[in-house]
């Protein structure tokens, strides 16, 4: 039997190249499922015979598995496929992305949470948010659990589970490895979530699920780094089509790289982090009262520290495209502008040759479909 992959190529890092334990037949099961539903996910509609020839394989257990999604109603038939006149008409198999429902929560803003209720293709279908206030640790835990269960009650389909982009390092269990600023240090957030909400809860940090949403979502290339500009600043990496972990989980972790010699000091007691410079409230202080073209140069300077501070990652990685996230009247323009420049001027042509940088396409909602697309993969293998 073959198999193939319809998005993400198995050779990114954390692809798994060196096999640890024998494919079970049920993992292989599961691989198979994850196939054809990936591949109904992003292609739309198709025959049995078609499924057959795009995942590599056979008709028999492609009419397996779609026996057992139409059973669980998480695949139906659509008529015949159109356009055929010769021999039996094929039947279309479609996913059905209404039949389910997502809950999923975004936690980056540390005043405020915001969740939604989405559809399996991430359109919402309830929005709600609600103020922290001075909740840290605990306390804030109790508070995201009701808003969760609120949300969770608000769905008009079933819900397959629940997704979390969490600030901080968060391991691949959705622990907590340490997020400061809402005081969690080696805090177990899915495990907890989902014993009292009785539904699988998954969690990532919220760079890393801006990420995972742009690369479901919003069409961004296989290889691509997100920068999210906020509070603080973090970032998301896929390396062919797979999400970077890093040794400690702690990939991306931007914000607190060295970026300005003897700079200002930064909350995790160093100093010249590019946190100090790039993110939301520094850029607004360093524009505030400045005419457009005084603060269009202050902006193009931020940009060239980000380029500096980006090129050995996109040069060691040889990323496609980097994204920015944040607000578009701070990022859009002079700053992302020099920034490019520097990244082109810094790494050699053949990594700066077609290398985009662009603002994020999912604006604010990118954390919540991010959370989200951890469910599919999670739920579905669908990424």
């Amino acid at each position: 039997m073959t198999t193939t992959t319809t998005r993400a190529s198995q050779r990114g890092l954390g692809g798994g190249l060196r096999a640890t334990s024998k494919v079970l037949p049920e993992h292989a099961r599961a691989h198979n499922r994850s196939l054809v539903l990936q591949h109904l996910f992003h292609e739309g509609p198709t025959s049995r015979a078609g499924l057959a020839r795009a995942t590599g394989l056979t008709r028999v257990t492609i009419s397996d598995l779609v026996g057992v999604l139409l059973a669980e109603d998480l695949v139906e038939e659509l008529g015949t496929q159109p356009g055929r006149r010769v021999g039996k008409p094929a039947i279309l198999v479609g996913m059905r992305t209404d039949a389910y429902q997502i809950v999923a929560v975004d936690l980056s803003d540390d005043t405020v949470m915001r969740g939604a209720v989405l559809t399996l293709t991430g359109e919402a279908v309830d929005r709600r948010s609600l103020e922290v206030g001075s909740r840290r640790g605990d306390e804030l835990v109790e508070l995201l659990a009701r808003f969760t269960r609120r949300l969770i009650a608000a769905a008009t389909r079933p819900v397959i589970g629940v997704g979390i982009g969490s600030p901080g390092v968060v391991d691949h269990s959705g622990r907590v490895v340490e997020a400061p600023n809402v005081e969690w240090r080696d805090l177990p957030l899915a495990a907890i979530l989902t014993d009292r909400l009785g539904l699988p809860v998954h969690v990532a940090n919220d760079a890393n699920s801006a990420a995972l949403a742009e690369y479901t979502y919003g069409g961004a290339a296989d290889s691509m780094l997100v920068l999210t500009v906020g509070q603080g600043v973090g970032a998301g990496v896929m390396v062919d089509g797979a999400r970077v972990h890093g040794a400690a989980d702690a990939a991306g972790e931007l914000g607190h790289v060295t970026a300005v010699d003897d700079g200002e000091p930064c909350a995790c007691g160093r100093r010249g982090c590019l946190e100090t410079v790039l993110s939301t409230p520094a850029l607004r202080r360093a524009v505030e009262g400045l005419d457009r073209e005084a603060a269009d140069a202050v902006l193009a300077d931020v940009g060239r520290t980000l380029g500096k501070a980006l090129a050995p990652v996109v040069g060691a990685l040889n990323l496609a495209e980097v994204l920015l996230s944040g607000p578009p009247e701070l990022l859009a323009g002079s700053l992302r502008t020099a920034a490019h420049d520097t990244l082109v001027a810094r790494t050699m042509p053949a990594t700066a040759a077609g290398l985009n940088l662009r603002m994020a396409s999912l604006d604010d909602d990118v954390v919540l479909a991010g959370a989200a697309v951890l469910v599919l993969g999670a739920q579905l293998g669908v990424s």
